[in-house]
Formats: C-alpha cells, sequence, structure tokens
C-alpha cells in the first residue's frame, strides 16, 4: 500500500513526455498515457490485495476510530513554514490515504479512464491535436487519483484546483468553437465559486486544528477540541466547494454546457473525474457531518433532493442526446448527495461506483452515434439498432441500468438509497425520491427508444456501428452495467457484501426492504412500458398534455431559467456596480484622493514661481511697494 503514490505518478509522468516529444512518438503519446493509466489500474489491485492481507497490526494501519474501517496513513515531510520549533512555525507533510473508500474511488477512476483512453483511439482518431488530449487526459486522471489519495487538506485542495484546470482545457478543447471556448470558462467561474468556500473551510480547520491532516481534524472533532460551532461551519463550507464540483443546484448550470468538449472527455467527467469529485469529498469527511447533532447533514439532504428532482424534470424534456445525458448525471449526483444527507453512505458510494459504469457506457454509446450519424438531436435519430446493434445494447443496458431495471447494477444501488432515506428522513423526502425515481426510468426510457427504437429514418442508411476501438470498452463497461450490483451481497467465501467493505462506523450486510423493492421495480417496469407506447408504438400521444401545461413545460424546458436569472444579475447588478467601482476608483480614489494633494501642490508652485521673473528692476519694484506698504501699515497704527 505504501506505493499507492505510484498510481498517479505513472499519468503525471507521462502528460510532459506527450507534450515534449509526442510528436516522435507512435500514436503521438497515446499510447504512453494508455500504459500509465493501465499501469495505475495493474497498482490499483496491488494495493486492493496488500489491504485485504494488512490489519491493524500493520505497519501504518489502524482501525479508524471514527470511521470504524482499516485506515492506512502514509505521510513523508513536506515543508516547513517558519523556523522549526520556533512559535507560529508550521510543518507540513504530503502523505496517502488508504482505506476501502480510497480503494473503491481508485478502482473506478483507473478503470473508466483506461476505457475511455482507449475509445478515444478512434473517436479521436485525425484531430490536429490528437498528443495534446492524451496529454491532459493523463494529467486529468492524475490529479483525481491524487485527489482521491491525499491524506491532508492542502494536497486536496491543490488536486481539486488541477482537475478544474484539466475540466477547462479538456471542456474548451475545441476552442475555434465559441460554444466550447464559454462553456470552459463558464465551467471554471462557476466551480471556482465552490471552490472559494471549500478553501474558506479548509482555513477555519487548520486554524482551530494546527494541522491539514484529515485524520487530526476527525480525532478533534471525535474527542470534542473543535467545537461544534466551528465543525458546522466548517463542514457547510466544505459542502460549498463539494456543490460546486458535483453540479448541485445552484452550481449545476455549468454541466450540461459541458458537453460541447469531446463525448469521450463528458464520459470521464461524468463517470469518474470531477463531478464525482464534491460526492467523493462529503464522503471523505463524513465526520466533520456527522459530528453532534448532524445538522449539516439535512442541508445536504435538501440540496440533494432539489438538485435531483430538478434535473430529472429537464431530462424529460431535453432533446440532445447529450444534454439529457448529463442533465441525468445531475440527478443521480443529487441522489447521492440526497443518500448521504441520510447517512446512506454505503448506498451513496455503491451509487457512485454503479452510475460511474453505466454513464460512461452510455456516453461512449452516444459518441458512437454522433461518430457515425454526426447528429445530437434525437429528432434526427430512430431505428438505429437496426444499423448499430452493438451500440444500441450496450447503450440500452446502461439506460435499463439507471432506469432501475432488475437485476441490472443501476437496480440496487438505488435501492439502498431508497432505503436510507425512508430510514433517516421524513414521509417528503421518501415520496420526492420514488417520483425522482420514477422521472429517471422515464427519462431514459424515452432516450433510448427515441435514439435505437421506431423505424430508421433516410438519413441513417448508411450508418455504420462502432469500430473495435470503440466498441471492446463498450462492451467490457456493459458487462459491468450489467453485473456490479452483484457485489452488493454476500456470497461464499470471506467476501459479505459491500456494506461490510464500504461503511461509516458499523459494517451492515445489504438488505432488501420488500415494499421498497417492489415499489420501486413496478415503477421502472411501468415507466419503460409506457415510453416503449409513447415512443415506439405511438399509441399514447401527449399532445394534450403538452397542451394543458404548456406554462409548466416551457419552464422547464427553458431550464427553471437559471441561466438567464443568472445573466440578468451579471449585466444588471454585477456590471453595473463594477462600473460604479471602476468610477469611484478612478474619479475619487486616483483623481482626488492620490493624485489631488499632487495637482494642488503644482497648481500651488506655479502660482507661487509667477514672481520669480529673473529681472533685478522687478524686485526693485516688489521691495519698494513693500516698503511703502509697510509705512503705510506703521503710520496708521500711530495715527
Amino acid at each position: 500500500m505504501e506505493w499507492a503514490w505510484l498510481i498517479p505518478i505513472f499519468s503525471f509522468a507521462a502528460a510532459p513526455l506527450i507534450v515534449v516529444f509526442g510528436k516522435f512518438l507512435p500514436g503521438k503519446g497515446s499510447w504512453l498515457s494508455i500504459l500509465a493509466i493501465g499501469g495505475g489500474f495493474v497498482m490499483f489491485w496491488v494495493v486492493l490485495n496488500s489491504w485485504l492481507a494488512a490489519n491493524a497490526a500493520t505497519s501504518g494501519c489502524f482501525t479508524s476510530e471514527n470511521t470504524g474501517m482499516l485506515t492506512c496513513d502514509y505521510e513523508r515531510s513536506w515543508f516547513n513554514a517558519g523556523l522549526v520549533g520556533e512559535i507560529g512555525s508550521v510543518s507540513l507533510h504530503w502523505g496517502i490515504l488508504v482505506d476501502p473508500l480510497t480503494i473503491a474511488m481508485l478502482g473506478l477512476v483507473t478503470f473508466v479512464a483506461l476505457m475511455v483512453q482507449i475509445y478515444s483511439l478512434a473517436y479521436m482518431h485525425g484531430d490536429p491535436r490528437f498528443g495534446w488530449y492524451f496529454a491532459v487526459h493523463s494529467l486529468f486522471a492524475a490529479a483525481m487519483l491524487t485527489l482521491v489519495l491525499a491524506d491532508n487538506f492542502l494536497l486536496l485542495y491543490v488536486a481539486w484546483e488541477l482537475v478544474g484546470i484539466c475540466s477547462y482545457l479538456l471542456i474548451g478543447f475545441w476552442h475555434e468553437r465559441p460554444q466550447a471556448r464559454e462553456a470552459a470558462k463558464k465551467a471554471f467561474i462557476v466551480t471556482r465559486i465552490g471552490d472559494v468556500g471549500l478553501l474558506i473551510g479548509i482555513l477555519l480547520i487548520w486554524r482551530d486544528v494546527g494541522s491539514f491532516s484529515m485524520l487530526d481534524a476527525f480525532e478533534a472533532v471525535r474527542t470534542g477540541a473543535m467545537s461544534e460551532g466551528v465543525t458546522t461551519a466548517a463542514a457547510l463550507l466544505l459542502f460549498l466547494g463539494a456543490m460546486g464540483k458535483s453540479a448541485q443546484v445552484p452550481f449545476h448550470v455549468w454541466l450540461p454546457d459541458a458537453m460541447e468538449g469531446p463525448t469521450p472527455v463528458s464520459a470521464l467527467i461524468h463517470a469518474a473525474t470531477m463531478v464525482i469529485a464534491g460526492v467523493f469529498l462529503v464522503a471523505r469527511v463524513f465526520p466533520l457531518f456527522e459530528a453532534y447533532d448532524a445538522d449539516p447533514l439535512i442541508v445536504v439532504a435538501i440540496v440533494g433532493l432539489v438538485t435531483a428532482l430538478g434535473a430529472a424534470t429537464i431530462a424529460l424534456v431535453a432533446t440532445d442526446l447529450k444534454r439529457i445525458l448529463a442533465y441525468s448525471t445531475i440527478s443521480h449526483l443529487g441522489l447521492m448527495m440526497l443518500s448521504l444527507g441520510a447517512f446512506g453512505y454505503t448506498a451513496a458510494i455503491f451509487h457512485l461506483m454503479a452510475h460511474g459504469f453505466s454513464k460512461a457506457l452510455l456516453f461512449l454509446g452516444a459518441g458512437s452515434v454522433l461518430h457515425s450519424t454526426e447528429f445530437q438531436e434525437t429528432g434526427e435519430m430512430g431505428g438505429l439498432r437496426k444499423v448499430m446493434p452493438l451500440t444500441a445494447i450496450v447503450f440500452s443496458i446502461g439506460a435499463l441500468s439507471l432506469g432501475g431495471i432488475p437485476i441490472l447494477a443501476g437496480f440496487w444501488s438505488k435501492d439502498e438509497i431508497l432505503v436510507a432515506v425512508a430510514d433517516h428522513r421524513n414521509v417528503t423526502f421518501i415520496v420526492l425520491t420514488l417520483f425522482t425515481a420514477l422521472l429517471s426510468a422515464l427519462y431514459m426510457a424515452r432516450a433510448m427508444f427515441l435514439v435505437f427504437y421506431g423505424p430508421l429514418k433516410d438519413q441513417n442508411n448508411q450508418v455504420h456501428d462502432a469500430p473495435a476501438a470503440m466498441a471492446v470498452p463498450m462492451a467490457i463497461l456493459g458487462v459491468l452495467a450489467l453485473g456490479f450490483g452483484l457485489i452488493s451481497f454476500n456470497w461464499p467465501g470471506s467476501y459479505a457484501g459491500i456494506g461490510t467493505f464500504v461503511f461509516f462506523e458499523h459494517a451492515e450486510a445489504f438488505h432488501f426492504e420488500i415494499w421498497i423493492g417492489v415499489l420501486s421495480i413496478v415503477m421502472s417496469v411501468a415507466a419503460f412500458y409506457v415510453a416503449h407506447l409513447i415512443y415506439v408504438r405511438k399509441s399514447i400521444s401527449l399532445d394534450s398534455v403538452r397542451a394543458r401545461n404548456a406554462g409548466i413545460l416551457k419552464v422547464i424546458e427553458n431550464k427553471y431559467y437559471f441561466d438567464e436569472v443568472y445573466q440578468w444579475t451579471i449585466d444588471r447588478l454585477v456590471l453595473v456596480f463594477s462600473r460604479f467601482i471602476a468610477y469611484f476608483d478612478r474619479a475619487i480614489i486616483n483623481d482626488i484622493m492620490v493624485n489631488g494633494p499632487a495637482d494642488v501642490t503644482r497648481k500651488f508652485g506655479i502660482a507661487l514661481r509667477v514672481h520669480v521673473t529673473g529681472h533685478v528692476y522687478s524686485y526693485t519694484l516688489a521691495m519698494a511697494l513693500g516698503s511703502i506698504g509697510l509705512g503705510i501699515f506703521v503710520w496708521l497704527r500711530v495715527v
């Protein structure tokens, strides 16, 4: 486990090598990037095997009193600020933290990144910046892996910001297009707003604990050394950063526009990097959220529920295939946050992984469609299963999984979220969560049927299926989306289910709530059946529904006007106030307060130097006039 730091180092090393020597390397360095992430994936298995063989007596390992999980921490001295031993000096360390949460994330990130990079060989073939694409891809994966391994907040923050920079570069990869440039800037700026909260939260913890170490912070909370007020404030500030990265309302607006990047980038962002960083952060610092009366968790639950429900309604009316999947991601990220807010730690991480495999599959399937048809609007598609059978099969598996159809992976993880919400939140939460699950099945069925079923349009007669480099990663992800949910069960041997591997405080075996499971199955199957009647058989018309709900539909189709409100705020408030500040700075601060004394001195000097003529007669006249004036003054005083 001490060598887990090599997992991101491979990709960190590959990135500059591709930039410098890429044009001299086979495939412009793409294979170097793939070998690096492949090496990271191999090291993941080494780390997993080492952790399984470890116990509390293993060097660097202990059973955490905060999480109840076997945790291994390996750190080295980083740098010192101030003289060592003197008052005010700070000794900083960098290190890696290996526990089940870390291992689960390492497996997800390395595997999905590997599949996406192999897929990109065919998808990005012929692009003039082919090498640069893989260089940034390597850096992106390395940054996310460093974030996952970090054992202190400072290293996490450095990796967090590097993830943001890489997302900016990849979203705006085709920067010749104005939409891509604007989307990259939007993503960067919106997430930076949340990152300010994250930074303040980290500094607040450091001020109170005196260390950036996460373990020190958790221990301070457990022992009461960190007060309830500071703990609550720090948790909410950290959650602000998580909201930005994981596209929670009201910071969700950047993610749909991020679809302007290459589709494999979308798969990586949505499944294994960037957006899952926020969910991971809340899970990593869960001891702060769960401490005292766990007040921050109700905020997490509310934000997650609002995000999940709002994004699901938009996905139901969106017509752009990639944006349907983008709003699906936002909705499912909201469900993960809701699960964490309902003390469903295991359920959230389980769904994060099941969603990651399924969503990567869906985006790669969408990329296959776009690569072949060059269409993104679902209205231009239909019947593609006849010419793209493999893509249709794997996309359908992903859609069925996220739609909650048993026995696919998404069904089991979604069921665990529903159980957590039913057990720890009131009836309003579980009703709205069930409704969100219904909408999830509806919009996934809608996307699947609109694209792949029904009659084949004439313009798609010459469409072909994905080449091998794209088909193989999709097929492998399809197997995981189909069967990954089986890890939730107790199988013969030492493995007793995911609840005994990833958990908080207490291990818990998988349990199936009959009423929730049956209701969930009925809703999902009914949703897919109704969608089939609407979009394939066309025996149900939505025209009357649209007519009766035109006003509501307009609001939803315009994404609840979040972008318009933000633009109005920027145009009418921010820019107006900025212009006032600029004028105040120029006219008052600069012209009057800074330049004013200088101007007065200059003008006074000009006035004074008028009498300095250099002519003797002028000075004699002045002396004579002065003498006469003085004489008159004295005479008047005497008289």
